[in-house]
């Protein structure tokens, strides 16, 4: 349990974390037992996806009435020959004349032999930072700091030529055209298509930024249905820290995501929200003022993980029977990588159902020594990052699901 008294301080010392427990994620909330994977499907993955959406991710926002694709660009011959870059407005309609648009990115191999698979994520800031070709600038519902707003700022986190020469395609767009990332960005958000501007003043109860966010990437996989070169029964979802925590929310809920690649996400990702190390929720939602990014039942009962019917292994083992991959970074301890991987490990008993592989071991590997493959894990040596190293070992598990 926290300390209760103020002012809250992060614990860094792993002496000092409280006692905890790791719920069995075979347990229904009834305190019958799942021996099977028909059982698991049939009642207890129901049951942990609605209490992932009552308690911490918000409910899956409404349909659109209706959804336009235009092409806004097309480059047959981007970087430098190797690849087909595509710009394409996905707009949401609904009846009573709202609508609303966000503009997605593709870099799909040239000249590839038969449909490619795809990795489809999200960026922090706009399309124009993971290239230095002359993109449209995109994601500028959220105020930025001129430096900020650089084309090619971010290419580093994107080794297109390397997913090219892979041959993988990718396709972003910007987080902040679906919801800005910020406490009052509700209004400015996709939601307003469904809920009028008296509602949006104030939070949602029932829905978050990050689920707004998930049916965001669910949405560009549709998209994808009409590009001729992409298969997207071969797709991956990535996301790095907050939209780490987003990838994993999306591939829990759309089994069309055959991989899902999660970077860094720490607390409300993939880190056990009960080893209090590191990110808390209470320290998001009362010292950060991100409580947004989940629903508001979240927030109001996030100084007590222990009292929450849920923990983030069950939230890996959703996306049974397909690949995972949990990263973390040893400088990062923020997100508590030792958390990390003990969720990732205790979601293994699931996939067991399936037949498929769990961590074998209890304990986390050393640092740059990727384990596992249905359930992987990669400590990576380094700072809180999306890096290539990172990009090498989902490629190298793409290569295994996806090819």
């Amino acid at each position: 349990m926290y300390k209760e008294t103020l002012p809250w301080v992060v614990n860094y010392n792993a002496a000092e974390i409280p006692p905890y427990t790791i719920p069995d994620v075979l347990k229904c909330q009834d305190g019958t037992m799942v021996g099977s994977k028909e059982q698991w499907e049939a009642k207890r993955r129901p049951e942990l996806l609605e209490i992932f959406r009552k308690y911490m991710y918000g409910q899956v926002p409404p349909k659109p009435d209706k959804v336009e694709y235009d092409l806004l660009t097309e480059k047959k011959d981007a970087l430098g020959g190797i690849a087909i870059r595509r710009e394409v407005r996905i707009t949401f309609r609904m009846n009573d004349g709202r609508f609303r648009s966000f503009v997605t990115l593709a870099y799909i191999p040239a000249g590839a032999k038969g449909r490619v698979p795809v990795f489809v994520g999200l960026t922090f800031m706009g399309n124009h930072v993971i290239t230095n070709e002359e993109v449209m600038m995109t994601g500028m519902s959220y105020p930025l700091a001129p430096d900020k707003q650089v084309r090619g700022l971010q290419t580093f986190r994107f080794p297109l030529e390397y997913l090219m020469g892979r041959g993988y395609a990718i396709v972003v767009a910007s987080y902040n055209d679906i919801f800005p990332d910020r406490s009052n960005g509700w209004a400015d958000s996709m939601y307003n298509l469904f809920f009028s501007k008296k509602e949006l003043e104030n939070r949602l109860d029932d829905y978050s930024s990050i689920g707004l966010w998930s049916w965001g990437l669910s949405h560009i996989l549709d998209m994808l249905e009409t590009m001729p070169e992409i298969d997207t029964s071969r797709a991956a979802v990535f996301g790095h820290s907050r939209l780490g925590k987003t990838s994993l929310w999306t591939g829990a809920q759309d089994t069309r995501f055959k991989l899902v690649c999660v970077n860094d996400s720490g607390c409300g990702g993939a880190a056990l929200s009960r080893r209090l190390y590191g990110e808390t929720l209470y320290s998001m939602v009362e010292h950060n003022n991100i409580g947004y990014w989940f629903c508001n039942y979240l927030c109001q009962h996030s100084l007590h993980p222990e009292d929450l019917p849920f923990e983030q292994h069950q939230l890996i083992s959703l996306v049974a029977p397909r690949a995972v991959s949990i990263h973390s970074a040893t400088e990062d301890q923020w997100a508590d990588p030792t958390s990390e991987y003990y969720s990732a490990f205790n979601a293994g008993p699931v996939y067991s159902l399936y037949g498929k592989t769990p961590l074998a071991n209890p304990e986390p590997p050393a640092p740059d020594t990727p384990v596992g493959t249905d359930v992987s894990y990669f400590l990576r040596t380094g700072k809180h990052n999306l890096l290539p190293p990172d990009w090498m070992h989902y490629l190298d598990l793409a290569d295994i699901y996806l090819k």
